[in-house]
């Protein structure tokens, strides 16, 4: 065969594989809302970089049946590319070729990427579109998504691993996204869960949608599985790019720096009337967090889940960080089980990831109750406090209003190596507010005073000149300074600069063991 016939070969061999679940089967993609394999790849690197490996993979199943329809690619597109110009290794499972079921070849398809993505040190994305394991090869299909696991636990923290969930991802398919790093879903066309609908009514009775058991919406608010979710896939491309731009290429390099031409010093004297004059009222923790950053401009991660405490990302000068903040607006911003679990992930994705911390706290401490006892506060509360310790990159807190009991300790105090604390003058730190102090101190003089409601508010305001104010933690070293609200974005990036070159370490030891 002449050159010029085997370059055409290679041509026709590349245009069947880009066509390789067939014209009726793509038509149907796109009528469901969804682009297929392949135009996703396109649509989330940037033009023209996308490098495929594997194209002419086949799977190798034994099946008489099977062996008369060996599609390339196999159902899954691999390769690396850039986003923003940084380079990204990417699989794509494609739903047209059986279903996107995962095959042995399959499988090491992925693999290969995977250890790419971590030889190089290159973040990983998995657009995950699949009807679960290939029936057809029974244990090899198993075999093949155990490869897969181990591959995310052992690169987890290495480099960062993203899952998008685009349609289909049951059985033991969920738990490779559930190890990665951050998981996007897209509204009524992605859904994930572990037994579907049809086992759930056999097992348990009950009558459940395919929606209501493991859509976006569920994931987002119930389960926390969901850090973000879009209208449509195109939105979540968008939404994976913004976060990207925010992380690392890997654990070994620093976040991308960007420009900044929001004045360092720039003062916003509304910070100083934002804290309502009753303690007891909420106000919105967002506010403080996006004057503050640069361009006003916060990215939230699991809004939904556990809204009583926040996290995402921001820039301050330029240089990335993650934002972990107690929400009054929601319980008064205290501290239970799921904000406890939501916050300590994230503050261990920004430690392994070279992100420095910055903590907005204002918490009236853990939620009482059997309901919370019973499911764990101890152990879960234990999380957040574990994963503050243990992080050794720039910790800076601000106190802007309670901080009460051992919450106040969690909540990266300066006894659990908080590099820089600071208080606004409205901060009360003590070990319980006025309301049930006064009731111990000063259970003699409300005794003696009984029916007398102006001495209970007046021996809450002694309560609060002595013990729940930020100079009495400021006399001892605990906070580092008392600052004007209107100032606490040039006292951040102060802080952050001063800390650029900071060096923490932790006792050498083959892991610690967090209560999980």
């Amino acid at each position: 065969m002449s050159l010029d016939k085997k370059l055409l070969d290679l041509v026709t061999r590349k245009e069947k594989a880009r066509l390789a679940g067939g014209e009726k089967r793509i038509a149907s993609q796109h009528a469901k809302g969804k682009y297929t394999a392949r135009e996703r790849v396109e649509k989330l690197l940037d033009a023209g970089s996308f490098e495929e490996f594997d194209m002419f993979v086949t799977h190798r199943c034994s099946d008489f049946d099977m062996q008369k329809n060996q599609p390339l690619t196999d159902g899954v597109i691999t390769g690396y590319g850039t986003i923003q110009g940084r380079l990204v290794f990417v699989f794509s499972q494609d739903f047209t070729i059986f279903g996107g079921s995962l095959s042995k070849a399959y499988a090491e398809k992925i693999v290969k990427v995977m250890e790419m993505a971590a030889k190089v040190g290159a973040p990983l994305i998995g657009i995950n579109d699949s009807g679960g394991a290939r029936i057809q090869e029974g244990v090899d299909s198993l075999a093949g998504y155990a490869d897969i696991f181990l591959r995310n636990v052992l690169y987890s923290g290495v480099v960062p691993q993203i899952s998008l969930i685009l349609g289909p991802c049951a059985g033991g398919a969920v738990y490779s996204p559930a190890i990665t790093d951050f998981v996007l879903m897209v509204e009524k066309t992605s859904y994930m869960f572990l037994t579907g609908p049809k086992v759930v009514k056999q097992v348990t009775q009950e009558d459940v949608s395919t929606e209501q058991l493991g859509g976006s919406g569920v994931h987002a608010s119930k389960s926390g599985v969901a850090h973000l979710v879009y209208a449509n896939e195109d939105a979540c491309f968008a939404g994976l790019r913004r976060l990207f731009s925010y992380l690392p290429q890997s654990n070994a390099a620093n976040p991308p720096l960007q420009e900044c031409s929001d004045p360092l010093d720039r003062l916003d004297t509304n910070l100083n009337e934002i804290i309502p004059d009753n303690p007891n009222h909420p106000y919105d923790m967002k506010k403080i967090i996006t004057q503050v950053v640069d361009d006003h401009d916060f990215f939230e991660i699991h809004a939904l889940f556990a809204a009583n405490i926040i996290v995402g990302f921001a820039r301050l000068n330029g240089k990335p960080v993650g934002i972990v903040a107690n929400q009054p607006r929601v319980m008064a911003g205290v501290l239970d089980n799921l904000a406890s679990i939501k916050a300590a992930r994230f503050v261990r994705f920004c430690d392994a990831f070279n992100i420095p911390l910055i903590t907005f706290e204002d918490v009236p401490g853990f939620m009482p109750g059997t309901n919370q006892e019973y499911n764990g506060i101890i152990r879960n509360g234990a999380k957040l406090l574990y994963a503050y310790a243990e992080a050794t990159v720039p910790k800076i807190t601000v106190i802007v209003r309670k901080a009460y009991g051992g919450a106040y300790c969690v909540m990266s105090s300066k006894h659990i190596r908080g590099d820089v604390n600071l208080a606004w003058p409205s901060a009360e730190i003590a070990v319980m507010g006025p309301d049930g102090a006064v009731e111990i101190i000063y259970s003699e003089e409300l005794k003696n005073a009984a029916g007398d409601g102006k001495k209970k508010e007046e021996l809450k305001d002694v309560y609060r000149d002595l013990f729940a104010n930020p100079y009495s933690a400021a006399r001892k070293g605990y906070i580092d300074d008392v600052i004007e609200p209107a100032s606490t974005r040039l006292r951040l990036i102060k802080a952050l600069e001063m800390l650029a070159t900071k060096r923490d370490s932790n006792p050498a030891k083959k892991h610690g063991n967090i209560p999980l």
